[in-house]
C-alpha cells in the first residue's frame, strides 16, 4: 500500500484546523496575561507551531506585519544550537542581523519533545513596551546604528531544561527600563506552554508516524493549492514602484521601492533590485520585515482561506539585495522598517493592477504613529508606554465591488476594528479621550470610496511625557492613492498644542521631548483610495454618506454629480442624470 493510500484527507483537515485552533488558544493567553495595552488591547503579536525542522504547521497573525517574522528565527535556532536542544528549554530572539524583524518585537520559542524526541516548537512574539537602547518605548528616530536602538538579544535559552537562567535573565532585563516588559515575556512563555500541551495532546492521540506522514500531505496539499492560484494569474513580469518619505536625517529625502513580479507557470518571484539604498537614520528595514510585508499582501490577492504553513512558501521567491533600505546591512538603524509595509504593498498592488484588477485595493493611507511614554501620577508615577493605535486609524483602499474599511489602521497593523477601546485608554493612559470620530471628506472618492479616516483628540495628563513621531503620512505625496479612475484619499496630520496655546507640530521622524501636562493632542488620520470613475458610484450611496455628515451635498453634487435634498436626503434622479450627463 503506497503512502498516499494510507492518508486520511479527513484528518488531514481535522489536523490543519487543530493546529490553527491550539495557536488562537495561545493568543487568547496572551490576551488574557499581558499588561501592555500594545498587546492586550492593539493585539500586536503572533502566535505559531513549527515542527521540529523549523517548518511552519499553522500560525494565528494579530497583527499582520508579523506574519512570516516567526519562521525564520525558528529555523535560525535550530541551525544555532544543534542538539544543544532539551525538554524545558525557552528561548528569547529579538536581533534583526539574525532573521528578527524588528527589535522591539521579541520572540519566545519552546521546544516541544514526546518520548524524549524533538518533535515541535511552540512560539510566540510581541511588540515590547521598551526593549533598551537611548529612547524609551522601542523606537528611536535619532538612531544612526541599531545599539542607539534597543538591547540586541541573539538567540539565547533563558530557562534551560525547565530551570530558569537567571543570570540571562537579570542581564536582558537591567537593559530594559520597564518592569512590565518582564510579565509580558512571562506571559509569552506561558503562550509557548499552552502551545506544548496542545501539540501534545495530538501526539498522545494519534502517534508520531500517523501525525507526521499526515502533516506532510497538508504540507503538500497546501503547495497544490497556492501553485494553483499562481497558475491562474498570467504569465508576464508585472512592474510597480512606490516611495517612501523622509528618512529622518536629510529633508526632502525619499525613498524608492522598485519591484518587479514575475510570474512564471506556478511560481511567482518578488525581485526588489533597484530599490534606493539603505538610509543613514532608521528608515530601513531587515529583511524579514519586507518578507512578512510581501507575503500579507500577496494573500490578500489571492485566496484567503489558504492555511498558513511551510506549503505556502514553497512556490514563491523574494530577491531583494543587501545595502537595499528594504534589506539593510549590519548594523544599520531599522526599526522603521515595519512600517515600510506601507509603500511596499502599494508598490505590489500597482504591480498587479493589471493582472488582478478584480483583487487589488486602491492604496491604504499611509502611517503616521505616535508613542507616547511617560508616568501615570494616578498610580504613583508608574512608567507608561502607548503606542497609539487608536488615533492612527485610517481608512483602506476600495477594491472592485466594495468601499475600503473605515477607521481599520495601517495595512501592517490592522489587528482588530475595535482597537483601543475608549474606556481602557482611559483606564490604561492618564488620558482624557475627548473625540474620536469619523473624518468627513477623508475618503478618497470612486465608484466604491475609500475607507474614511478619524479625527482624535484628547488630553495628556500625565508627568515626564515624551513622544516619538515616525511614519511617512505628512508628505505631499504620502496620500493613499486612487486607482482605476478613483481619486486619492487624504493626508494625514498631528498637532499638539501645549497649555500655553504653543502648536508642536512634529515632523514624521522625530523625538518630541518634555510635553507639559496638559496639552491637547490633535491627530487626523487620512482616508483611503477610491476604485473606479466617481460618477458611476450608486447614488443611493452617496446620498448614505450625505445622511451620516461624512459628505455634504456640495461634495456629492461635484464629486459624485448626485444631487441631493438637503432637507431630506433624496436623490434627484433627473437632476443627477443631467449632472453625469455633463462629466467629462
Amino acid at each position: 500500500m503506497t503512502t498516499e493510500q494510507k492518508i486520511d484527507p479527513v484528518l488531514v483537515s481535522v489536523l490543519q484546523r487543530r493546529f490553527k485552533s491550539i495557536t488562537e488558544e495561545m493568543g487568547l493567553t496572551l490576551l488574557r496575561t499581558t499588561r501592555s495595552p500594545i498587546l492586550n488591547e492593539a493585539r500586536d503579536f503572533v502566535t505559531g507551531l513549527y515542527d521540529a525542522k523549523g517548518r511552519m504547521l499553522e500560525q494565528t497573525e494579530y497583527i499582520p506585519v508579523l506574519a512570516f517574522a516567526l519562521q525564520p528565527v525558528c529555523e535560525h535556532i535550530i541551525d544555532y544550537f544543534g542538539d544543544d536542544i532539551a525538554d524545558g528549554d525557552v528561548i528569547i530572539h529579538n536581533d534583526v542581523f539574525s532573521h528578527g524583524n524588528q527589535n522591539a518585537d521579541v520572540a519566545i520559542f519552546k521546544p516541544i519533545f514526546w518520548e524524549d524526541e524533538l518533535i515541535a516548537w511552540s512560539a510566540c512574539k510581541g511588540h515590547q513596551a521598551d526593549i533598551g537602547g537611548a529612547v524609551a518605548g522601542g523606537y528611536n528616530p535619532e538612531a544612526r546604528e541599531v545599539w542607539q536602538e534597543a538591547l540586541r538579544i541573539p538567540a539565547v535559552k533563558i530557562y534551560e531544561k525547565g530551570k530558569r537562567r537567571r543570570d540571562v535573565w537579570d542581564l536582558i532585563f537591567a537593559n530594559v527600563r520597564y518592569d512590565v516588559v518582564q510579565e509580558d515575556i512571562k506571559a509569552q512563555i506561558g503562550g509557548c506552554v499552552v502551545g506544548e500541551r496542545g501539540v501534545k495532546a495530538l501526539f498522545e492521540r494519534y502517534g508520531t508516524d500517523i501525525l507526521l506522514r499526515h502533516v506532510g500531505h497538508l504540507f503538500t496539499s497546501t503547495e497544490r493549492i497556492i501553485r494553483k492560484e499562481i497558475e491562474a494569474i498570467p504569465d508576464g513580469i508585472y512592474k510597480g514602484q512606490s516611495t517612501a518619505y523622509y528618512d529622518g536625517v536629510r529633508d526632502g529625502s525619499e525613498m524608492l521601492i522598485n519591484l518587479a513580479v514575475t510570474i512564471r507557470g506556478d511560481e511567482v518571484t518578488f525581485d526588489f533590485t533597484g530599490s534606493s539604498p539603505q538610509t543613514p537614520g532608521f528608515v530601513n528595514a531587515p529583511f524579514a520585515a519586507t518578507a512578512s510585508a510581501v507575503m500579507l499582501t500577496f494573500l490578500m490577492l489571492i485566496n484567503p482561506d489558504i492555511p498558513h504553513n511551510d506549503g505556502l512558501h514553497r512556490p514563491l521567491k523574494i530577491i531583494n539585495p543587501v545595502g537595499s533600505f528594504l534589506n539593510a546591512a549590519y548594523p544599520a538603524a531599522t526599526t522603521f522598517g515595519n512600517s515600510i509595509t506601507g509603500p511596499t504593498s502599494d508598490a505590489i498592488f500597482r504591480a498587479f493592477a493589471d493582472a488582478l484588477p478584480g483583487m487589488v485595493s486602491a492604496g491604504w493611507n499611509r502611517s503616521l504613529n505616535f508613542v507616547i511614554v511617560g508616568k501615570d501620577p494616578r498610580h504613583e508615577m508608574r512608567h507608561y508606554v502607548d503606542i497609539l493605535f487608536l488615533a492612527l486609524k485610517g481608512g483602506s483602499g476600495a477594491t472592485q465591488n466594495a468601499d475600503g474599511f473605515d477607521h481599520i489602521g495601517l495595512i501592517n497593523c490592522a489587528g482588530g476594528l475595535q482597537d483601543q477601546d475608549y474606556e481602557m485608554f482611559e483606564i490604561q493612559d492618564p488620558h482624557l479621550l475627548l473625540k474620536h470620530e469619523f473624518l468627513g471628506g477623508s475618503a478618497g472618492i470612486g465608484k466604491w470610496r475609500g475607507g474614511y479616516g478619524t479625527e482624535c483628540e484628547f488630553i495628556i495628563q500625565g508627568e515626564d511625557i515624551t513622544g516619538i513621531a515616525f511614519g511617512d503620512g505628512l508628505e505631499d505625496g504620502a496620500h493613499a492613492f486612487g486607482l482605476f479612475g478613483g481619486k486619492n484619499g487624504s493626508g494625514n496630520e498631528l498637532a499638539i498644542e501645549y497649555p500655553d496655546g504653543t502648536i508642536c507640530q512634529p515632523q514624521t521622524k522625530e523625538v518630541v521631548r518634555d510635553i507639559p501636562t496638559g496639552s491637547i493632542y490633535r491627530q487626523r488620520a487620512g482616508g483611503g483610495g477610491g476604485f473606479g470613475n466617481p460618477f458611476e458610484r450608486a447614488p443611493e450611496l452617496v446620498a448614505k454618506d450625505v445622511r451620516a455628515e461624512l459628505i455634504s451635498p456640495k461634495q456629492a453634487r461635484i464629486n459624485y454629480g448626485v444631487a441631493i435634498d438637503p432637507v431630506t436626503f433624496a436623490v434627484d434622479i433627473d437632476a443627477t442624470t443631467k449632472l453625469r450627463d455633463l462629466s467629462p
